[in-house]
């Protein structure tokens, strides 16, 4: 018998299984990240090896460095996250990576170590989908959320808004056209000569500024629940250059407060707008830029006055991170789904 006919048996026992401890690894971008975690919801523990500091004189993620990295770090960080659970490798129940979407060279880091690792300890494989995961950040933070909700899916590759009906039954209400709400924070921190990650840079230096300009989304798709960021981030980038060919002062605060206060107007509009279609009283936000302080804000304060429960994952969680792909491989497991075969391979992309 195969391993993936052995592995049937045992992953639909586990549906029944008290405890279910999954390992799972996320390798998709530029964190090597490993975590235990208990019953979908309970981190065991949560290891981050970050190459933020690496990348930062490039100005943002080199592929190949990245892939180099994770193979660098990814025993140290599995030691790392079985030792501070305080368990040994026998204990793990299945093993949980991220296939995609993401850099296919950081992606197979991940998935050849959790294939070789399922094998050896000859326990379930489940290829989880890096998007999903970032919405299962929400149910680590949150023990009591349930669907069905609203998700604001904000990530530096997807912005996205999802109708969840339950742990794995969802529904696209909206997408972006071009480019996705993080790109375009970093496209526009970089002509402003911000390091990377730009996101974080962009909400900081906002703060000091004030929404002097006036820049502008889509009128095109007000009628609809889809995003365009690649015209603002367009218009910031015009301007920058206009003023520097001019001789003129730039003020990165107030170019930086005017770019964020229009792009999360757009996505705390389009928000409210799609739980009050979907006649839904709870909004999650979900991915990277869902740290920004503005737009959560907006959020929290918009669902307050239109009666709806706000959830957004604790600031940690946003980022790329090993519980979330636990988190949502657990939920995944519970319905059957998601085992794989040892010929599981990355993508770059995935279906929402």
């Amino acid at each position: 018998m195969n391993y993936y006919e052995r592995m049937k048996g045992k992953y639909n026992a586990l549906k029944d299984k008290e405890n279910v401890i999954i390992l799972a690894i996320e390798s998709s971008c530029d964190e090597t990240s490993i975590a235990v975690v208990k019953n979908g919801r309970e981190v065991l523990s949560n290891v981050i090896a970050t190459q933020i500091e690496i990348h930062r004189r490039f100005g943002g993620v080199v592929p190949e460095v990245a892939s180099r990295n994770h193979i660098t770090a990814i025993s140290s960080v599995y030691d790392e996250a079985l030792s501070q659970a305080g368990i040994t490798n026998k204990d793990v129940d299945a093993v949980a990576v991220t296939y995609g979407a993401g850099l296919i060279g950081a992606l197979l880091v991940g998935v050849n170590f959790a294939k070789a690792l399922a094998y050896s300890l000859d326990i379930p494989l489940i290829a989880v989908s890096h998007v999903y995961g970032h919405i299962s950040a929400n149910f680590i933070s949150h023990p009591a959320l349930k669907p069905p909700f609203v998700c604001l899916m904000v990530s530096g590759g997807h912005s996205a808004l999802l109708r969840v009906d339950d742990y794995n039954k969802s529904s696209l209400l909206g997408t972006t056209i071009d480019d996705a709400v993080g790109e375009a924070f970093d496209k526009v921190a970089r002509v402003l000569s911000l390091p990377y990650p730009g996101g974080p840079e962009i909400d900081k230096l906002a703060k000091d500024g004030k929404p002097t300009y006036h820049f502008t989304v889509s009128n095109a798709l007000k009628n609809t629940l889809n995003f365009s960021f690649s015209g603002i981030k367009t218009e910031v980038v015009n301007l920058v250059h206009n003023l520097s060919q001019k001789g003129e002062q730039i003020n990165g605060g107030d170019i930086a407060c005017s770019f964020q206060e229009v792009v999360t107007d757009e996505l705390s509009n389009k928000a409210i707008k799609a739980c009050k279609m979907c006649e839904l009283k709870k909004l999650v936000v979900a991915g990277g830029v869902g740290a920004n302080s503005r737009l959560r804000e907006k959020l929290g304060q918009m669902c307050k006055d239109n009666n709806i429960e706000f959830f957004s994952p604790v600031l940690k969680f946003c980022t790329d991170n090993g519980a979330m792909i636990g988190s949502r491989a657990y939920y995944m497991m519970k319905d059957g789904l998601g085992l794989a075969n040892l010929d599981l391979t990355a993508k770059a992309n995935v279906s929402l």
